[in-house]
């Protein structure tokens, strides 16, 4: 599963191959959650409450990217990364 950022502990990840909706995969220690990329929502796993805020921060402000690289890991190409939560 490619590493598509990592910041402060949290990294985004994003599987090849996965089924819909899209959605995207964070680690922060022993903590696991999937997001919804449209909507946001985690459809499974926990974060702590902060971890998810930045989690949310930085999927805002790389929405586009994340839908991007869903298209590009259904169609089997390697993912690009995307930029760090300052």
């Amino acid at each position: 599963m490619p590493a598509l950022s990592r910041f402060f502990g949290i990294v985004i990840m994003m599987y090849f191959n996965d089924h819909d909706p899209p959605h995207f995969h964070v680690r922060y220690g022993e903590y696991s959650a999937k997001i919804d990329i449209d909507t946001f929502e985690v459809s499974d796993g926990s974060l702590p409450r902060r971890v998810l805020g930045l989690t949310l921060e930085w999927a805002a402000l790389h929405r586009m990217e994340l839908r991007e690289n869903w298209a590009m890991a259904r169609r089997g190409v390697e993912l690009a990364q995307i930029a760090p939560l300052d």
